[in-house]
């Protein structure tokens, strides 16, 4: 009998060893998909705060064009909507950006609030060994003067996403080619009647 329960107890301790094995596997693969599930969580979570900065960027112009109403065109400052150029933000030049209508403090003022769009879209707000980190990924901005007669615009924020999704809707070209492939280019937008107060 005692070698019998000798026999018994080596087959047994062989089986638990093997049931060890299998468990560390099983939960290796666990670890794995719960660390792909927080990859993706993050990315997820970037996106979703890239289209908040985006969203705040975008009243932050609706604002500025509502608080110097004169010269609301001086603002439109993308002339070509097809293409969504020029845009403002990351690799823009403000140095060429020039106002002929309205009072000439308007003027000024128009173009101080362009060039100080540009720079939070290009992240200037917060700013870490050098590097400009305030803002999305690719941030630019466009303003599109849709009727000169009713003085409606278009103001867009376009910026680099994560992964590609869905390209934006054909209306929305603000930085169109920008960003490699379609898929990857996320746009914000609102439409704008400016009211003649005079």
């Amino acid at each position: 009998m005692s070698g019998r329960h000798a026999s018994n107890a080596r087959r047994q301790t062989g089986l638990t060893l093997v049931e060890v094995l299998v468990s560390l596997i099983i939960l290796l693969v666990g670890l794995l998909g719960l660390a792909a599930l927080m990859t993706s969580s993050q990315k997820a979570e970037t996106e979703s705060y890239q289209r908040a900065q985006a969203l705040l960027l975008l009243q932050d112009m609706v604002n500025r064009i509502n608080a110097n109403r004169a010269v609301a065109a001086c603002y439109a400052v993308t002339s070509d909507p097809a293409t969504g150029t020029p845009y403002l933000g990351v690799g823009a030049d403000v140095s060429s950006l020039a106002c002929g209508v309205g009072s000439a403090t308007a003027n000024t003022r128009a173009i101080q609030d362009l060039s100080a769009w540009s720079d939070l879209l290009a992240g200037a707000s917060e700013v870490s060994g050098g590097a400009n980190l305030g803002a999305m990924v690719g941030a630019r901005g466009c303003v599109t003067r849709d009727d000169a007669t009713n003085r409606v615009y278009t103001v867009s924020v376009a910026w680099q996403g994560l992964t590609p999704t869905k390209a934006p809707d054909a209306t929305l070209n603000c930085a169109k080619s920008q960003y490699g492939d379609e898929k990857l280019r996320r746009v914000v937008s609102i439409t704008l009647r400016v009211a003649d107060l005079d």
